[in-house]
């Protein structure tokens, strides 16, 4: 990718998070993620060029010095910061305009700075051959994946309802989508084959922002946020079809749509509980939340009896498991961190020079990796303590809001040197056609230091919305899959 010879027509809209809008070059295996501002600082930017390089080298740095190494580099693509000419950036901008969300257009990206962060496209591993099937790849965000410790939680219904489940009450209630999602992380997380199954089926019933599939790079299904529109399961088998046409001597055109699905999730799950790329044989499973009962939600529409012999626990080289015990740094909940921020942002009013030595807006080297993994189980009062929790929080936070991509090739098509595939590996152990794939983890970015009393005012709005709708019985639907009904028939 040449710099000085750049063409805004090489290159298309892909997508945006709150943060950043990303763009697709339409050959290479390639993307640009830029930077957004407020509309209304859309003529004056509130940054300057050197501040927008380092706020990049903050995300690079950020993810392949600290996430690289609690999450395994197998998984990463940190990508690097490329200054781009300001006239290509401005053309890209123009060009790209028409095709956001008329929702993400209340920010504007950075045309000032010429700062963007490349990295591969994860959506489109590689160049396959066009007379090949493409590349399914499957996003995934999957949210924290355990109840916090009652130790230091003011409203017990945390202890029992997990953040996501109690979050999906109050979006619905704030009109940012429609209907609820069933899906539970806790199902995802546990390792146990009929519970990711289960959760799996709810992400692709109901995607939201936390499932997508594409296919050679193009976006083939997922939700629009505030829409109505029922999603076209149809549509999904229909691509889904063609990568499951062989194997046990199934007559392809009646496979039935039910059978397409389940042979499509199985892939998923073991996708997810593999290696991901090299590795051990998956070891020992996740058994330190065993015994408190942080491993189910109360508001989870699975049934609990049905896995009393069922396994439990992640393979320690699973992708689940690594991202698990990273937001597992969360030890306190944002209440019981609250205290801690305070600590030091009361120090740092005192003494603002100290917010370099404690590193609250970096730099994201080895040095703030040690100070948070080394940190001391117990409060002995310094801000030091206090700084190194905040800083596991923050980690967490962004543990808790990454994103996994499975990327799946059908066997005997893929090349040996596919440079977006980290690390493939076969998946052969079941029935559907064997494909092989390669699982990452992105959206690694530092979450901010000032962000804390924002994410308490939320925790208390969720929980306080929850405890109002949330706690009402679920419907006949909820009784159906959860308990054996007794249907009374009264004489009319």
């Amino acid at each position: 990718m040449e710099l000085d010879k750049m063409d805004e027509n090489d290159w298309k809209y892909h997508g945006e998070g709150n943060k950043s809008l990303v763009v697709s070059h339409v050959q290479l295996s390639r993307v640009l993620r830029l930077l957004k501002y407020p509309a209304e600082d859309s003529e004056n930017p509130p940054q300057t060029a050197e501040q927008a390089f380092r706020q990049i080298q903050n995300i690079v740095d950020f993810s392949s010095n600290v996430m690289s190494s609690l999450l395994g580099e197998k998984f990463i693509h940190s990508g690097e910061v490329v200054k781009l000419p300001l006239e290509f950036v401005r053309q890209l901008s123009i060009k790209v305009q028409h095709q956001r969300p008329a929702w993400r257009c209340d920010k504007v990206m950075d045309i000032y700075s010429g700062c963007a962060l490349c990295l591969p496209n994860l959506t489109s591993p590689g160049i396959h051959q066009p007379t090949h099937t493409p590349p399914l790849c499957i996003e995934i965000k999957p949210k924290c994946g355990f109840l916090p410790s009652p130790k230091h939680v003011s409203k017990d219904i945390k202890t029992k309802v997990c953040r996501f489940c109690m979050h999906q009450h109050y979006k619905v209630a704030n009109g940012k989508w429609k209907r609820r999602s069933l899906y539970c992380p806790l199902d995802l997380f546990s390792g146990n084959r009929q519970r990711m199954h289960f959760a799996i089926r709810h992400l692709i019933e109901e995607p939201q922002n936390n499932f997508k599939i594409f296919k050679g790079g193009q976006c083939v299904y997922s939700s629009k946020e505030g829409s109505d529109d029922s999603l076209d399961l149809n549509s999904l088998l229909h691509h889904l079809r063609p990568y499951f046409l062989y194997g046990n001597n199934r007559i392809n055109s009646h496979m039935t749509s039910k059978a397409l699905l389940n042979d499509f999730i199985q892939v998923l799950v073991n996708a997810l509980l593999s290696g991901g790329g090299g590795g051990g044989g998956g070891g020992g499973g996740v058994t330190d939340r065993r015994g408190e009962g942080r491993s189910f939600c109360e508001a989870s529409l699975f049934n609990k009896e049905r896995i009393r012999h069922g396994s439990q626990g992640l393979p320690s080289d699973s992708v689940l498991f690594r991202i698990l015990q990273t937001q597992m740094l969360d030890s306190l909940d944002i209440e019981g961190l609250h205290p801690l921020y305070r600590r030091v942002e009361q120090h740092l009013q005192d003494f603002p020079k100290e917010r370099t030595r404690l590193q609250i807006d970096g730099p994201y080297n080895e040095a703030f990796l040690e100070k948070l993994q080394k940190c001391s189980t117990e409060d002995d009062g310094s801000v030091e303590f206090a700084a190194a929790k905040v800083h596991q929080y923050r980690v967490a936070m962004t543990a808790k809001d990454c994103s996994i991509m499975v990327a799946l090739l059908p066997s005997g098509e893929e090349e040996d040197d596919d440079e977006g595939l980290s690390g493939q590996r076969r998946l052969r152990d079941f029935r559907p056609p064997a494909f092989s794939y390669s699982v990452s983890i992105l959206d690694l970015d530092p979450k901010p230091f000032d962000s804390i009393p924002r994410q308490l005012r939320l925790d208390q709005k969720i929980v306080s919305c929850y405890l109002r709708t949330g706690a009402l019985p679920k419907g006949i639907f909820a009784a159906a899959e959860r308990d054996d009904c007794t249907l009374l028939f009264h004489p009319v």
